[in-house]
């Protein structure tokens, strides 16, 4: 108990220190666990031969990250991905494969074991790559999609080459393999007992039982749990359904992280699909930090001091390797600029299915122990590398000048006094009073599914960034009466005031802002009216409780208003005050206005507050003592 104990300890200390400042360097989350593995193993030994058993608990992280992704894709999301799948991640793995084959054919390896080479570092690692395209909000980038597209696709390859790897072993090592297997695995060596035919009943079985329980068995069973209103048993029903379908798939000799996959894909038009993600979710985070620090605690640091050169060139050699097909293959399928040098680099290094595949063809006899320990040691620098080659990403994407994807913009046919820059959740209730009230309006937005959208329920707008000079002259600044400029990003959003202000001093500005600074930063640009997006919505909650403690809804709304009326003045007030650049408690000037304020504005809404209660409490006493009148 107290090892136990210890070890804990002393994985989540690592965690809790290593993490956060990888991320204050800008180097991720991943990078840190791996240097932290690193720290408490081959550095410092703290931690010894369980690393190895605890990296197979912890890879059911990957299992879970995969349940989540599904939650993420309708059926009708994955097929319309089919060629994605098919064509590029099937190229990426087939070609991959093909060329590492080669690879090892020419240091003397013979054939049945460089396919084995071959089809183990084809795949990429899927935690790896996931959680630093989710860190760094490049998911939805076309390189984004497009490396998501090839992981998914090695993850559903892993069946076929698992299926396929015992026949490269010899007859003989295979017998002896199958037997070490059926001793160890009651499950496994009943289903290896079985025909051909009847193995493919029961792996199609399988399936079938985890799309039609998603279908009918988990919602009424969501709905009888539900009924407990109990936290811990929602959470323990997510957990029922990620283990149980990955030991499915684990008797009948299937991956679990593909099962999980389905499963999430088949709940994830459900009800309850927000809650099953949230229940997961800190697993998935927890288990996925404690695989990359077994990742880096595993590297054997002593096998690479005796063949430094020759571990440190194959790395280099795959990464190599890999980097050119999925290069070749960015342009054949049109990627460019940020796009193309995100999936290369991306996807540059062999995966944690590698470690799996390593140890299956070293049970099987295709691969001795000294070419696993290499494999194993080549697969784990590579993954070492890979928060290195992203932070190289975001510095080529910085100097190219390529941060966004290239957006072919609209041709603007017609100008109507009041534009709207951005019609997202702030922009489109703006629009829809406008037009209501019969006023046209001009909306432009960058985002090409908004648009979309917006034309779908009769609303016209126009794709193109709303930023670019061109193309608010196209949509008739030069003529506009009102520019309403409510971009999700802050700094764009001032960006178009500044220059609408530059080329219209007579023109009505309405911007939105984030918060007070943002504020301070569209005053200075310009704008005449400033909405802070969260500012009416939180007096209106302010409202509601001041009725719910006795006032009318006429006294609670005077407070409202009056509350309105100083804040926006006191605003205007310190916009004079305030410096960019200058953090607020740092600026005397302001902090000593800001008091004054302060004060003044709780001393004008206590006396309105004392009035109102006066008057509560006149008509109070007029209730209890009618005769009075």
């Amino acid at each position: 108990m107290e090892g136990f104990l210890f070890q804990a300890t002393l994985y989540l200390v690592t965690m809790v220190i290593a993490v956060p400042f990888a991320s204050r360097l800008g180097l991720g989350s991943v990078l840190g666990y791996l240097a932290a593995g690193i720290l408490i193993g081959p550095v410092l030994g703290l931690v010894g031969s369980e690393t190895q058993d605890l990296q197979h608990f912890a890879e059911f992280g990957v299992v879970m990250m995969l349940f989540l992704i599904g939650l993420e894709l309708e059926p009708k999301a994955l097929w319309a991905m089919r060629t994605k799948l098919l064509g590029l991640g099937g190229l990426q793995i087939v070609l991959t494969a093909v060329l590492i084959t080669l690879g090892a054919q020419a240091l003397g390896y013979d054939l049945r074991v460089s396919i084995a080479v071959g089809v183990t570092l084809s795949l990429s690692s899927t935690a790896i790559v996931l959680q630093t395209l989710s860190e760094k909000k490049l998911m939805q980038t076309a390189g984004g999609r497009n490396a998501f597209a090839v992981l998914l696709t090695q993850d559903i390859a892993v069946i076929p080459i698992l299926a396929l790897l015992p026949l490269l072993a010899l007859p003989g090592a295979r017998a002896i393999a199958q037997a070490e297997q059926a001793s160890g695995h009651a499950a496994m060596s009943l289903i290896e007992s079985l025909p051909g035919w009847g193995v493919t009943l029961v792996t199609l079985g399988a399936v079938v039982a985890t799309v039609a329980g998603g279908h009918y068995l988990i919602r009424p069973l969501y709905r009888y749990v539900h009924a407990a209103r109990l936290r811990e048993i929602h959470t323990a029903f997510a957990l029922m359904i990620v283990v149980s379908i990955a030991s499915l798939m684990l008797m009948v000799g299937l991956s679990p992280a593909l099962g999980t996959f389905l499963a999430g894909v088949v709940l994830a038009s459900s009800e309850f699909r927000h809650e099953l993600e949230s229940d997961v979710a800190p697993f998935k985070g927890l288990l996925l930090g404690l695989f990359f620090i077994t990742v880096g605690a595993g590297i054997d640091f002593g096998v690479l001091l005796d063949r430094p050169l020759t571990i440190l060139g194959m790395t280099a050699a795959l990464m190599l390797t890999k980097g050119i097909v999925l290069f070749f293959l960015a342009l054949v399928f049109g990627m460019r600029g940020r796009n193309k040098w995100l999936f290369t680099l991306g996807l540059a290094q062999a995966g944690e299915f590698g470690f799996v595949l390593v140890s299956f063809t070293l049970a099987q006899r295709i691969i001795g122990t000294d070419l696993a320990q290499t494999l194993l040691l080549v697969i784990a620098m590579s993954m070492l590398l890979t928060p290195l080659f992203f932070i190289l990403h975001d510095m080529l994407a910085r100097r190219l000048g390529d941060e966004a994807d290239p957006l072919k913009a609209d041709e603007i046919d017609d100008q109507q006094p009041i534009i709207i820059a951005g019609v997202g959740r702030f922009g489109q209730v703006i629009n829809r009073m406008v037009t209501s009230s019969g006023f046209k309006t001009t909306v432009i937005d960058h985002d090409l599914k908004t648009i979309q959208l917006l034309r779908h329920f009769g609303f016209k707008g126009y794709v193109g960034d709303p930023t670019r000079p061109e193309l608010l002259k196209a949509a008739g600044l030069d003529t506009a009466r009102v520019l309403v400029a409510c971009l999700d990003d802050r700094d764009s959003n001032t960006q178009i005031v500044r220059y609408a202000r530059r080329q219209r001093p007579d023109l009505h500005i309405v911007a939105r802002a984030r918060d007070r600074e943002h504020v301070y930063e569209l005053y200075r640009a310009g704008a005449n009216d400033i909405v802070r997006e969260h500012f009416d919505s939180s007096l209106r909650m302010a409202r509601y409780v001041l009725e719910n403690m006795g006032l009318s809804q006429y006294e609670a709304h005077e407070l409202q208003t009056l509350f309105y009326k100083l804040d926006r003045e006191a605003v205007r007030d310190l916009a004079t005050l305030w410096k960019p650049g200058v953090p607020n408690d740092k600026n005397p000037e302001y902090i000593a206005r800001a008091k004054v304020l302060n004060r003044d504005l709780e001393a004008s809404l206590m006396a309105r507050h004392a009035k109102a209660r006066e008057r509560l409490g006149e008509r109070s006493s007029e209730q209890d003592h009618p005769e009075s009148e």
